[in-house]
């Protein structure tokens, strides 16, 4: 029989994590089972097909009578994410590119998310967030442009910060941006979660203090959202950028 090592989830789960299992289970011994295999971006029965199959099934639930209210709130998507996906004709194949124009691109055809993945897996060079991403059903929106006051970086050298890195390698990582920034009008989306009434900004952290130090003060953005309840804040409080 399997010897069972209990351990303090404080020690071991991320801040932002611990809380939402302690939303469900704060005082309770939970088992977490292993997983056998990771799930890869892109496999002909992975992430891909389910949204394929899930969207066909929110077709046929339409036609069949539902409402594009009924179906956003049993499947936790927007109005307008439902709209796309039971309007929409023959999809057209779209090839991801590291821009602001790829991820608009996807957004309109209602595939934000996999645009999100295939930017962190390849040009963002952050797997750990794309696996963090798939463990639940999240709301993508954007991209739309945002004020950058509401954000604040999460990464880089100072010493109080969440993510501590090397000083001279993030500045010469910033200073490499803002010439690119500078030559190219086109540059990604930043991606941020909207949490507990605020923002967290996920991705994007070398581009934020590129674009600070430039005196940019307005940026496009992809908010990230896994909460219903936090859905509805971040529509309600700023709609205006929607």
């Amino acid at each position: 029989m399997k010897t069972v090592n209990y351990e303090n989830a404080a020690d071991i789960l991320p801040e932002d994590l611990l809380r939402r299992v302690q939303k469900f289970a704060a005082g309770k011994l939970i088992y977490v089972p292993e997983t056998t295999a990771k799930r890869s971006w892109g496999e002909t029965s992975g992430y891909k097909r389910y949204l394929a199959e899930r969207n066909q099934e929110i077709k046929e639930k339409f036609i069949s009578g539902f409402t594009v209210k009924n179906l956003a709130d049993e499947y936790n998507l927007s109005v307008e994410s439902i709209k796309k996906i039971v309007y929409s004709k023959a999809e057209k194949s779209l090839k991801y590119r590291c821009s602001l124009s790829s991820a608009k691109e996807f957004s309109k055809a209602d595939k934000l998310e996999e645009w999100v993945h295939s930017f962190l897996l390849s040009d963002g060079h952050n797997q750990a967030f794309s696996d963090g991403l798939k463990l639940f059903d999240r709301y993508y929106l954007g991209p739309f442009i945002m004020p950058l006051n509401l954000f604040s970086r999460c990464c880089g050298p100072e010493e109080n910060i969440k993510y501590r890195v090397n000083a001279e390698w993030f500045e010469k990582r910033v200073q490499s941006l803002k010439k690119a920034l500078q030559s190219n009008d086109d540059m990604p989306p930043l991606i941020v979660h909207f949490v507990d009434h605020g923002f967290e900004l996920s991705d994007g952290n070398h581009r934020f203090e590129a674009l600070t130090q430039l005196g940019i003060k307005e940026y496009p953005v992809i908010v990230w959202i896994t909460e219903k309840e936090e859905y509805d804040e971040f529509s309600e409080v700023f709609n205006e950028y929607l």
